[in-house]
């Protein structure tokens, strides 16, 4: 049954206020049906027409150009794996192979293929590379970033379909943190300092879904246990951040317990996503809890609630746009979105029950 023209308009009052151009843009719409997301699509249109509209300078435009069609590109890229879990590796392009951390990042990248892990690396030489290595081309993604030096596409990723390349750091690392079940930080410079504290800013607030960060040296390496120093001294110290955030990295020297921490997270833990306009969240499990274990919960996590218990549930209707997820088993809690790495304790407690 064909859509009437406007239908694809959201209850939001984000829209064209030229009632002519907004029916142009409809008619548009109208013939790329049936894709199912118009009402968000429609939204991108409206977009350009606000730009145009504002007098946006060619500069500015360029940039929206670029990043969207980076962004275009990479989710064509990565929705052939969407349910591949993977992991992404970070550490510097300079190590050699002769470094201890460089045999390090290739156990970790054979580890985590074994165990059927696809891995995310910058593409790069280094840490990157030997990620790459151990994980093989065939489970291996490459994000290289475009610099004026030193970065170019290791021989593993390299013309490998799987190879995406970025011109801004922004789109690139959003991919990272996007398409990730874990993330581990080897020893690296700046730009590995960056994602590492970025990714632990957005677990922190609350801005990505929880998953494990690994900091891991090389067996005799104190790079990380060096850094932990500094944190717990002035971060921790100075009350710039909550004691239980802590839970929500863990720093090693051993790729075995790089591998636990990751796998462990997992052994109950599937995913969680906020419903009912964001004032429940849903914990989805790969088996149940027992009313003993609801009620142990509830005790220990009191204090992250803002009403009400953790309870079993029903899928949400929000939830049907992910159907391969519906089987699963779950909790709905009314967080109280404060205490983000208590809700990281409150996840090790399911997958330790």
């Amino acid at each position: 049954m064909a859509h009437q023209t406007g239908s694809h308009r959201s209850s939001s009052s984000y829209d064209i206020y030229d009632e002519a151009v907004a029916e142009e843009v409809d008619e548009i719409l109208d013939k790329l049906q049936p894709y199912p997301h118009l009402d968000l699509i429609r939204e991108v249109f409206v977009t350009a027409v606000k730009l145009a509209r504002e007098d946006c300078n060619r500069g500015d435009l360029k940039i929206l150009r670029s990043s969207i069609k980076e962004l275009r590109y990479a989710f064509k890229v990565f929705a052939s794996y969407r349910n591949c879990p993977k992991v992404s590796i970070f550490g510097s392009a300079r190590s050699r192979k002769t470094n201890p951390e460089y045999k390090t990042s290739q156990e970790l990248g054979r580890r985590m293929a074994q165990s059927g892990y696809m891995v995310i690396t910058g593409a790069g030489g280094g840490i990157m590379e030997a990620a790459n290595i151990g994980a093989g081309r065939e489970l291996s993604f490459g994000l290289n970033i475009m610099l004026p030096f030193e970065q170019s596409a290791n021989e593993i990723i390299k013309e490998d379909p799987k190879l995406i390349n970025f011109r801004y750091f922004f789109t690139r690392k959003l991919f990272f943190v996007k398409e990730s079940n874990a993330v581990v930080l080897l020893p690296g410079g700046v730009g590995t300092m960056d994602e590492g504290f970025e990714t632990l800013t957005l677990l922190q607030t609350g801005r990505s879904e929880p998953i494990p960060i690994v900091m891991l040296d090389s067996p005799s390496g104190t790079y990380w246990k060096d850094w932990h120093k500094f944190v717990r001294t002035h971060l921790f110290g100075g009350s710039y951040v909550s004691p239980e955030d802590e839970a929500l990295f863990l720093v090693t020297n051993s790729v075995e317990a790089a591998y636990q921490e990751i796998m462990g997270f997992y052994r109950r833990y599937h995913s969680s996503r906020y419903v009912d306009r964001k004032r429940k969240l849903v914990v989805r499990l790969k088996s149940a809890l027992s009313d003993q274990n609801l009620e142990d919960l509830n005790q220990e996590f009191e204090d992250i609630l803002s009403e009400g218990q953790i309870e079993n549930c029903e899928p949400f209707p929000e939830e049907s746009d992910e159907m391969e997820l519906l089987e699963l088993k779950r909790l709905s809690l009314s967080f109280n979105r404060q205490k983000f790495g208590r809700l990281r304790q409150l996840i090790d407690r399911i997958n330790q029950l």
